[in-house]
């Protein structure tokens, strides 16, 4: 198996405690990318709503 980030043979096995990364570096490296929001999924942009469940519901006017 390679690390993710730096691309090293690394051992797989529960005995190495940053898998699926070959060192701590790496897996901070990798944690600094996605605060970063430097991974995005494929996929078109979307307009940030709320969704219709969480508005309040709106006041009944009575006449």
């Amino acid at each position: 198996m390679r690390c993710p980030i730096c691309r090293k043979e690394t051992d797989a096995s529960p005995a190495n405690r940053f898998r699926p990364f070959c060192s701590e570096r790496c897996r901070t490296r990798d944690l600094g990318a996605w605060a970063g929001e430097n991974y995005r999924v494929a996929g078109r942009e979307t307009e940030d709503v709320e969704h219709p469940d969480d508005c309040p519901a709106p006041k009944k006017i009575i006449h």
